[in-house]
């Protein structure tokens, strides 16, 4: 059985199918579906690494994550997104962000294996439209927008939530730094590509605008253009970082997923 069931105004999607016997037609209704719909999710999906991998290259090439070592050496493109019980802080990606936007060319799509999870309902991610943020813009604010560019940091507000893992399984020390058109267009829409956790500055010159990051950051966030997506162990996910945000809910406990980004 093959079966989309988009969610509240078509932001985020769950398709009921074994991933492991999909055909052609089928990946091309998921390759649609993603695009459509920004996030995607399949449950009781029972792969391991090879199949998760042989997965993800249907939809490019597989990127590494600069921040931290990955699984093992078999399997250095899967990386290990880890919360303890142990942990004081925030929980990994707990701020809304778009993946590593401070790099020149940012991953197109990530995809989250869940390996062990909490209670459903506790440790959720959420995520944002950024189609339906660009659309709701005002005209003013989107021909302004269209004139600026964002600066990105691996050190800005949202690495506190990675100082953890980074301590175990840090892969570089030094800063990187990035820098992208707030406004993009991907196929025929536009989206607003900025993202909150690494913002540093508008523009070559850093200006920070105050007035306008508060607004901006307020409205790419707002309950409406949001989907809160429950995990269970099994499940997989799978975004559009040019058009979502997304970020992980504040829970205690233990959780282990499985992390692949795509170019």
């Amino acid at each position: 059985m093959f079966k989309i069931i988009p969610g509240k105004k078509d932001i985020g999607a769950q398709i009921s199918c074994n991933i492991r016997k999909i055909n052609k037609n089928n990946l091309k209704k998921i390759k649609s579906a993603l695009q459509k719909y920004g996030m995607i999710y399949f449950r009781k999906q029972n792969l391991n690494s090879k199949s998760y991998i042989q997965f993800a290259k249907n939809f490019g090439k597989l990127a590494d994550y600069p921040r931290l070592k990955g699984l093992n050496k078999k399997y250095p493109k899967i990386t290990v997104v880890q919360r303890k019980s142990s942990d004081k802080g925030p929980s990994f990606g707990e701020q809304f962000h778009t993946d590593s936007i401070y790099t020149k060319k940012p991953p197109r799509f990530t995809m989250l294996l869940s390996k062990l999870v909490p209670k459903k309902g506790k440790a959720n991610t959420e995520f944002c439209s950024q189609y339906l943020a660009y659309e709701a813009l005002p005209k003013s604010i989107k021909n302004k927008l269209k004139k600026y560019k964002g600066n990105y940091s691996s050190e800005g507000p949202i690495s506190i939530t990675t100082k953890e893992r980074v301590k175990e399984k840090g892969k570089i020390n030094k800063e990187l730094k990035s820098r992208h058109n707030i406004i993009r267009k991907i196929s025929s829409k536009y989206t607003i590509y900025c993202s909150p956790g690494h913002f540093v500055g508008f523009n070559s010159n850093l200006i920070r605008n105050k007035k306008l990051e508060k607004y901006l950051f307020n409205h790419q966030i707002k309950k409406k253009f949001q989907y809160s997506l429950s995990w269970e162990k099994n499940q997989l996910a799978i975004w559009d970082n040019r058009s979502m945000l997304h970020q992980a809910t504040p829970f205690k406990g233990n959780r282990i997923m499985h992390r692949i980004t795509i170019n």
